[in-house]
């Protein structure tokens, strides 16, 4: 019997820990650094060659089939309610927990070196924002900048549905038809997925090990019950409650999706799957997904939103600053802009923290306290990202009143 797609990915996943774990202890870790993780950045090479082209013919003829403009404001509100309450609660979550467990009380920890990237990525947040609007929409495609690629692309498929017949009908059949190609090119490097897996998991054991994550064990526990609370807990009533669909068949569904973006740390890389996923196994349309879907990987944080105001909580903890209240709340509203704004920024996890220290007066040299553990925290909020997208694409596709959904709970 063949295995399924995501038992594959379990076993590269697993087996690539081993492997790590194996090459630390015998002392060929640069041999997997050097050599075995070249298979995993020809995996996610492949991901990111599909990326614009999927996300633009997906977004143009979705947006076409939607029709009406009624429809298109409908959707777009949803679209951004689902994702500003998620976000927000997510954030309230970590809030509370890293007010009640106080990881960063008595803490002993050295400092790392502040990478430069960090302190130039912080002032150049407001550019982001404003980029939003591309001033040559096929740049940002060949720079991949996600969110004037998806503004332009919105745009040009509501306005195909404006043009008049023949074009309207040709237009919507090009796209569509780019569409479907792509998605057989995503379905075939999809097969690979285990074996990149493999790749990027044993790279990142050899080379990080374990050690590094003792001194910050509460910060982690911390981050890691708080994702756990609005993974397991705040979604699921969401998506059960609002959307009426069964969370554990959706988790199955979504299963491939998810273990990849643990693997790539990525919600972009992890896009083509999540496409897949929700539309084949979960039976979303794609008028829907490729509203949803391209949007959230772009701008749907909750995890990292949640990250972040931990991390800043717990950085002025270590320091002895006691945040007020208000400063606290602060806090929330800076995680939720920086959440939406930092799209498309290198280190873009790290860059957001810099931008709510700076709001709360906390020292941007804090961010080295957390270096250390960042790619582990980064592949679990990724996965809280993804999963927060896809739950929202099935509530939204709910109260569009779909009927062909695969993970609507049975009614007794």
């Amino acid at each position: 019997m063949k295995l399924k797609l995501y038992w594959q990915i379990f076993i590269g996943l697993a087996a690539g820990i081993f492997f790590g774990i194996m090459a630390r202890g015998l002392g060929f870790e640069n041999f997997v650094v050097d050599k075995v993780s070249i298979l995993g950045t020809i995996f996610l090479r492949g991901l990111r060659m599909v990326i614009i082209p999927l996300i633009v013919s997906s977004i143009i003829s979705g947006v076409a089939g939607i029709g009406s403009a009624e429809r298109f404001g409908r959707l777009s509100l949803k679209t951004l309610s689902y994702y500003l309450t998620t976000s927000l609660l997510a954030i309230l979550t970590g809030l509370a927990l890293v007010n009640l467990l106080r990881p960063g009380l008595g803490a002993n920890l050295g400092l790392e070196e502040v990478p430069e990237e960090l302190k130039a990525g912080a002032q150049k947040i407001g550019d982001t924002l404003l980029g939003i609007i591309p001033t040559n929409p096929l740049e940002a495609m060949v720079k991949g900048d996600m969110l004037p690629v998806i503004f332009f692309s919105l745009l040009f498929g509501f306005f195909i549905t404006r043009a008049p017949q023949p074009y309207r009908e040709s237009l919507t059949n090009f796209f569509q038809g780019i569409f479907e190609v792509m998605m057989r090119l995503t379905h075939f490097i999809i097969l690979f997925t285990p074996i990149g897996v493999f790749a990027l998991m044993s790279k990142i054991v050899a080379q990080t090990g374990f050690e590094v994550f003792v001194p910050l064990g509460s910060y982690m526990l911390t981050v890691m019950i708080s994702l756990a609370i609005h993974a397991f807990l705040t979604l699921p009533v969401l998506l059960y409650a609002i959307g009426g669909a069964d969370p554990v068949a959706h988790a199955r569904a979504m299963s491939a999706a998810l273990m990849t973006a643990f693997s790539t740390a990525s919600s972009s890389a992890t896009l083509p799957l999540t496409l897949d996923a929700v539309e084949n196994n979960a039976g979303v349309s794609n008028k829907v997904t490729s509203f949803v879907l391209p949007l959230g990987a772009t701008i749907n944080m909750d995890g990292t939103a949640l990250y972040e105001c931990v991390a800043a909580m717990f950085i002025a903890q270590v320091y002895g600053i006691e945040l007020s209240f208000f400063q606290q709340m602060i806090v929330v509203f800076t995680a939720l802009l920086a959440s939406i704004g930092a799209a498309g920024i290198p280190m873009a996890g790290l860059v957001m923290i810099t931008i709510v220290l700076q709001a709360v007066g906390l020292p941007l040299e804090g961010v080295g306290l957390i270096l250390a553990v960042d790619r582990i925290l980064d592949m679990m909020r990724t996965s809280v990202n993804v999963w927060s997208d896809s739950c929202g694409s099935v509530i939204i596709a709910r109260s569009e009143e779909e009927t062909e959904l695969k993970v609507l709970r049975k009614r007794a």
